[in-house]
């Protein structure tokens, strides 16, 4: 509950201690293994600005949880520019070594090559690291063992574990060695680690305005990472509609309730296959959530996450308090589903794509849209058109699952 502040001032002081005097946990524990060893990782992101309840930022505090030491991100504007990066304060941060993401927005149309910037500008940077590594290894004055580190991390550095390893090891030993060759090692000392690049916008300018750049990045075959966090609408500039907006729902320049169906990034995405790719509801499945984020980041290559999130547009009745819930609901009711697509399985004669929700209870699906004010002002307003949009919306839902079944091999004669 909100108290006044004077009332809550003598808590600073508990606070100023447990940062400076209460030890991170995550050196002890693979953070990576679960969900539970997750939330034992500090949050390089924290204190934002987003709506209470908001069902993009968990998302990105988890990223930042698995990789924010690493990390480095584009930002498409929209909400999640707004949240973490408005003047004078921004919600991401450092850890105890000073690691942190580095963070910059771009536009709704170009942030996804914006991002590719970043990474084509980072391997220029470690191919410049390969060159003075491989003269390191025939000059006079680096010692054996630094010439072994160097051919180490040639052979290693994409692996992102190994990479921080080796380049802890190195930079002590290039500053003591201090030949011209180990000058210029330490001087692109902060490209040793293997960046993980996320690139972030929601679904305006993933499906819409950005779209034209997020296809020509993921056919690049490029190693980035772009999440999509899909509110259904423009969030940011008051609810319009966008090409993610299902059936029926009420948005600006949706008044009446959308008339044609939700396009399926995700699917679309597939159809290179080399791309990773998956749909996420984290409060539906977070074991699920958390894998997929794993494997995008560990595929060396495009991928591409697509990440329910509710939102204060939505309207939900229950309340913001409780958006975790209502992606579960989402899932469960058959509104959204739960799916990877790993093209490393298919090299290994496998099917690469994998439908992780369980079978809908389709007998829920209109109960759930009931519970969402940008659907329930349909019935309101438009009574006798509200079943045959809640019918449209529903079949829909229906239509796409089952071509996630046929992609399992399974439903065609569906």
């Amino acid at each position: 509950k909100m108290v006044h502040i004077e009332d809550e001032l003598d808590e600073a002081a508990n606070w100023d201690y447990l940062v400076k005097n209460v030890s991170s946990k995550q050196n002890l524990i693979d953070v990576k293994a679960n969900v539970k060893n997750s939330q034992f990782a500090t949050p390089l992101f924290e204190f934002s600005g987003a709506c209470s309840g908001c069902g993009e930022t968990p998302y990105v505090k988890l990223i930042t949880q698995l990789f924010g030491d690493r990390q480095m991100v584009s930002n498409a504007t929209g909400c999640s520019s707004i949240y973490s990066g408005s003047v004078p304060s921004t919600p991401y941060t450092v850890n105890e070594k000073g690691q942190g993401p580095a963070w910059a927005n771009s536009l709704f149309e170009d942030f996804c090559e914006f991002g590719l910037g970043m990474t084509i500008a980072n391997e220029k940077m470690r191919t410049r690291l390969v060159e003075l590594m491989t003269k390191g290894q025939s000059c006079s004055c680096c010692s054996d063992e630094l010439k072994q580190l160097f051919k180490e991390w040639i052979e290693k550095k994409d692996n992102a574990e190994e990479s921080r390893r080796l380049a802890d090891a190195i930079l002590p030993k290039v500053k003591e060695c201090n030949c011209d060759i180990c000058k210029q090692i330490a001087e692109f000392g902060h490209y040793l680690v293997k960046r993980s690049q996320w690139i972030i916008g929601g679904d305006g300018a993933s499906y819409d305005i950005g779209y034209g750049g997020l296809d020509h990045v993921i056919a690049s075959g490029k190693d980035v990472n772009i999440l999509v966090l899909d509110t259904e609408v423009y969030s940011n500039t008051g609810g319009q509609a966008s090409k993610a907006t299902p059936v029926g729902a009420i948005a600006k320049f949706a008044a009446a309730g959308k008339r044609v169906r939700k396009k399926d990034l995700g699917m679309i995405a597939t159809t290179y296959g080399y791309v990773y790719v998956a749909q996420v509801a984290m409060g539906a499945d977070q074991a699920q959530c958390l894998k997929a984020m794993r494997e995008a980041e560990a595929y060396p290559g495009p991928s591409l996450i697509i990440a329910y999130a509710p939102c204060i547009n939505h309207g939900l009745k229950a309340g913001m308090g409780k958006s975790q819930a209502e992606e579960e609901a989402a899932v469960k009711c058959g509104y959204w589903h739960l799916w990877r697509y790993n093209p490393m399985l298919e090299a290994e004669g496998k099917n690469p794509f994998s439908l992780d929700s369980k079978e809908p209870d389709w007998s829920e699906f209109k109960n759930f849209l009931k519970g969402e004010v940008r659907y329930a002002s349909v019935m309101k307003q438009y009574p006798a058109e509200a079943e045959e949009l809640f019918n449209a919306a529903e079949e829909n839902a229906k239509w796409r699952y089952k071509s996630y079944q046929r992609m399992l091999g399974k439903g065609w004669e569906l």
